[in-house]
């Protein structure tokens, strides 16, 4: 694997510091941009959706939730495609360039009037997501130096997983005083922040001069890169499938009141921030360790969840460690990405987050479709812990697959010994 060379002047600490927070502070805003509509969901559907609202809540609420679905897809489209077109060019501007982007795309959110005109504002401003913190994830990898490149990516991912500890709960409450739109300028305000940030202390870096969309795309010819993003769209199906509706859970089935929801949203983001960090830097001693353990830990949560969640504290316990798992996956699949996409690195380090939305539309959806179907709001745990199946079942291939080809490379000379002696026996025999 190669990384494009570090900036050209040695950064001091501070200055290193403060790009790795500046990094952050956008992974913080993308966090708010793409969790808040959890915690405002029915606050949504009420306002997009007053006639379906009307005739039933959890049809309005399910329907809402496509609000969740087309960020999750414009994510998926625009992460391989900004990555692949974009991999030549200087970082600093393209990472300038993508929070323009969330600052346009989110205002465009909060004033248009119609759920129709919504639904494509949320796409829109989710194609550079991907990029960003593909982007920002190869920056921050370079400033930390060799062999951290899983804590490099756990610390720009840390400002998504603190957003749901500290930003999220507090834009969800200003949501639910001031309207949803008014939180959505609040969030447009961070990207605006961002912008800022990293546009005075980040580093130039330059691009890879070597790439192109040819080269950056062959990564998707390599069976271990569809995989590892097979198996994050799987894992992360089953967080997504839990957290969109967990605003209505809360209310409907445990009975909490709606002023206790951002106390929920705190207790998943804790379990974010913690299990995001350990899985940095556990991803840097075992990948595909990492992987086994957390889904481990991620389908006892969810059944914890299921069996739980209509009880205050089942709840609280079960959401941080549904959140923990799930965020724990996370630096190791993209530095299995990094590690199994051969050049492609500006490819690799985004579309690790195409496929952690595609899990994100795949969760929505099937939960919306059972919750819809009649099958109450806690049965999206279940539908995330048969998720893990296929979770495990890939990991297991992917692992099978790298031992065989260690081996193959360790004896190269296997296949042709075998071919000199076939003459040898034919000597015998005559």
């Amino acid at each position: 694997m190669t990384l494009s060379p570090p900036t050209a002047t040695p950064l001091s600490a501070n200055r290193t510091r403060l790009a790795l927070l500046a990094l952050a502070l956008g992974g913080f805003g993308i966090g708010l941009t793409e969790f808040v509509a959890m915690g405002l969901l029915p606050n949504l559907a009420a306002d997009l959706l007053p006639g379906l609202w009307a005739q039933s809540h959890e049809l309005a609420n399910a329907k809402a939730g496509w609000l969740i679905s087309a960020y999750a897809l414009g994510v998926v489209v625009g992460a391989p495609t900004i990555a692949a077109l974009a991999a030549r060019f200087p970082r600093k501007q393209l990472l300038l360039a993508c929070v323009g982007v969330f600052v346009l795309g989110t205002i465009a959110s909060a004033l248009l009037p119609t759920f129709e005109l919504v639904l494509v504002a949320r796409f829109v401003s989710a194609l550079p997501h991907g990029a960003y913190f593909g982007i920002a994830a190869l920056v921050a990898a370079s400033l930390m130096g060799p062999g951290k490149r899983g804590r490099g990516v756990a610390l720009v991912l840390s400002g998504l997983t603190i957003a749901n500890v500290i930003g999220v709960p507090a834009i969800t409450y200003l949501g639910q005083q001031a309207g949803w739109r008014v939180a959505y300028f609040a969030v447009a305000a961070v990207f605006a922040l961002t912008f800022v940030a990293v546009a005075l202390v980040v580093p130039l870096q330059q691009g890879d001069p070597r790439a192109t969309m040819k080269r950056e795309l062959t990564a998707f010819a390599r069976p271990q890169v569809w995989l590892a993003l097979l198996i994050g769209s799987v894992g992360f199906g089953g967080f997504f499938a839990v957290y969109t509706y967990i605003s209505p859970l809360a209310t409907n089935v445990t009975g909490l009141e709606p002023g206790v929801v951002p106390f929920v949203l705190v207790a998943v983001g804790i379990g974010m921030t913690i299990g995001n960090l350990i899985g940095g830097r556990a991803a840097d001693h075992s990948v595909m360790g990492t992987l086994f353990v957390c889904f481990g830990i991620f389908a006892v949560a969810l059944t914890g969840l299921a069996l739980t969640g209509q009880h205050p504290v089942g709840l609280f316990v079960f959401v941080f460690l549904v959140g923990g798992g799930a965020a724990a996956l996370s630096p190791a699949i993209q530095t299995r990405l990094m590690d199994v996409a051969g050049d492609s690195q500006t490819l690799a380090a985004a579309i690790n987050h195409s496929a952690l939305n595609l899990g994100n539309s795949i969760g929505a959806w099937l939960g919306g479709v059972t919750i819809a179907a009649g099958f109450g709001y806690l049965s999206p745990a279940w539908v995330g812990l048969l998720l893990c199946v296929p979770g495990v079942a890939l990991a297991l291939i992917s692992l099978a697959m790298q031992r065989g080809a260690d081996r193959h490379e360790s004896h190269p000379d296997v296949q042709s010994a075998s071919l000199e002696a076939e003459p040898v026996a034919d000597d015998v025999r005559v």
